[in-house]
Order: C-alpha cells, then structure tokens, then sequence
C-alpha cells in the first residue's frame, strides 16, 4: 500500500505523529512531505503550490491513500492534481482554527478557517484527536458560517460530518522506547515542570502567577521550564526567570536526552492552558511518572480523572498545587498511561489506512 502523508505546518506534535506513525506501520509504503512550522497565514493558505512548485513530480505519482493533516489545503491539491482524488483521502485534525484563542492584537484566521473546513468536506474519512477537538470544530464551524452573506443550511451537512468522523489520539511511547516509568527513577516530587509551548494560549500569567504566591508563602518547590521557545515569548517568562531564580533547575529549551531526563526527575506536569486539543506534553510527562494537574476544561476532562484536575482558576490551581506540594498524602496515584499508548492504537491506524471507502 502506497500512503502520501502530508503536512503542512510541521510543528513539533505533528512530526512526532507522523515519524511514530510510519515506524510503528512499517509494512506500509510511504512518501512523507512537510513544510516548515513558520509563516503560518502564507503556509496554511499556500501549501497546495509550494508543494505543486517544489514536489511535482512527486505528487504525479499514484497512491492508495492520501493522509494530510488538517492544515494541508486538500481540496486545492486535489484540483491540481486530479488523480489524487482516486486515492482514499483522510484528514487527520491535531487541532482546528475555530478554537484557536486570538490575542487582541491577531487579526481573525478567516482563511485558516476555511482550509479546515474545505479539507474536512473533501476528504473521504475525518479523523480528530479528540472528541473535544471533534465537538469545537463541528460547533465553530456552524458559528462561523452563519456569518456569511447568504443564509446556507450547514446544519445537517456539519452534523452528518460529526456523525461519521472518528476519534484516533495520537498515541505516545513508540516501539523503540519505553512505555512505562523506569524502576532507576528518582524522582523530586517537589519539582515542577512547564513543557508548553511559550506562547499566550498556554496562558503562562496563570501558572506563573500562582508560583509567585506559593513562594511568597513560602511553600518549597523545585522549577523547571522547558519546552518550544519562540522569538516573540510573553513578558511572564522575563519576569518568572527573576523572580523566581532559587527555584529554578532548568530553564529554556533542553536538548533531547537532557530534556528525557529532566522529565524523569518531576514529580508534577501543570497545565493552564487556554488551547488544547490533546496535549501530547501533559501526557508524555505522566507517562515518565509525573503526576498532571490540568485545567477542568477543553479536552482534559475526557482523559483525566477528577484526582488530575483542578476548576481551572489561579485560585483552584493555587489551592491543589499547594496540598500537593506540601502534604504528599493527598497526592493521587502515579496515573496510567497505557490506554494513550501505541499498543492500544496501532490496529485502529492500520484498519483506518487499510479499509476501502
């Protein structure tokens, strides 16, 4: 079986799909072919002739299956390249522009919006990471086009797309690497781990801001702050790095093996992010032993026990935070993370590839 997988706006959660997913489908034939995570408002609109201009003769060739993530202007590329459109086409939705928070300062992603929704309605199988990711494209996608000119029945077509897409998370812990938390561990149970994004929509002013207060208390922790940084980083960041120096472990981006060791060593993965579909950060750190504690909304209520979470406010984060931090009795158990592991998932993938349409 031949499978195009495309994506159009690699960021770090999509390759790690996308090299997991041809390593553990290694029976399959595949041709990867990716962009840049950058550029965002060109890449997203222009993908289909980027690709057109640099891959042409790839993209002549036939395939059985054409994967693309939800980025990917599929119903462009099929116009360009009409054969493609013999092919089973899925899209696969890490996330979706309808939920996406914008800042005061971003203008709306009207076209984003529409490269979603146009990839989802040419595409044979829709394919989401999460029911809520499912839910909030369906919902926004309603909203949405109720403010066009016209006054277009979109209700029963949305509702029949919710119907028939499916829920794939993507799964963690590849065949090469370990799944569970190794005996050796040592971990600090005082130690803190952000791993986001340094971006707005992860809302580091709550996380921070509750560190503040847990050390003006005088609570004993331990900080470390990894994870993607960009150019542009929030002012918090600036402000935390100073304020709260004698915490700190690490700080920044870590290389990998750092970065693996690091997570070994945590005892809590904090969440207070405003955008969410899945969050592969929160799970990775859980599955390496750390206990997460994550906002009571988006996608996490579906995938975390009540124990994990909290009401989603600096005051509720402020309160659990502390009991755990400072009375180990209270802490729920390690969580397990199998039921987000490939083994679970792997049939599903191959039968979504392998099925006829």
């Amino acid at each position: 079986m031949r499978v195009l997988l495309l994506s159009a706006y690699e960021a770090v959660s999509h390759r790690y799909w996308s090299e997991s997913l041809m390593a553990q489908l290694d029976e399959v034939s595949w041709t990867l072919l990716s962009l840049p995570p950058r550029h965002f408002a060109w890449r997203i609109r222009g993908n289909p002739l980027s690709w057109m201009l640099k891959e042409h003769d790839t993209l002549s060739q036939s395939f059985d299956v054409v994967l693309a993530t939800s980025m990917v202007d599929l119903a462009t590329l099929v116009g360009l390249f009409p054969h493609l459109g013999r092919a089973k086409k899925i899209a696969y939705f890490h996330e979706n522009q309808f939920a996406y928070p914008e800042s005061s300062d971003q203008m709306p992603q009207v076209e984003a919006k529409m490269v979603n929704l146009y990839t989802a309605l040419a595409a044979d199988s829709v394919v989401f990471n999460s029911a809520y990711n499912r839910d909030s494209f369906i919902d926004g996608a309603r909203a949405f086009l109720k403010k066009m000119p016209e006054n277009l029945p979109a209700a029963k077509p949305l509702e029949a797309l919710r119907e028939r897409a499916m829920v794939l998370p993507v799964p963690i812990g590849g065949s090469s690497e370990p799944c569970h938390q190794p005996a050796f561990k040592k971990t600090v149970p005082q130690r803190i781990v952000w791993n986001h994004r340094w971006e707005y929509d992860k809302n580091p002013d709550d996380f921070f801001t509750v560190l503040f207060a847990l050390s003006d208390a005088g609570v004993a922790f331990e900080l470390a702050v990894l994870g993607q940084r960009f150019r542009q980083v929030p002012a918090i960041f600036a402000e935390a790095e100073q304020r709260l120096a004698k915490h700190i472990v690490a700080w920044g981006p870590q290389p990998e093996e750092a970065y693996r060791e690091l997570l070994d060593s945590v005892g809590i993965v904090v969440s207070t992010t405003w955008h969410e579909f899945q969050g592969l950060a929160i799970m990775e750190a859980a599955q390496r032993g750390a206990l997460p504690l994550v906002p009571d909304r988006l996608c996490f209520p579906a995938l975390y026990p009540p124990a994990y979470r909290y009401d989603g406010s600096r005051e509720g984060l402020y309160d659990r935070l502390s009991a755990w931090l400072t009375d180990p009795a209270v802490r729920p158990e390690r969580l397990d993370t199998t039921a987000w592991e490939w083994p679970a998932w792997r049939e599903a993938y191959r039968q979504l590839l392998m099925s006829s349409t």
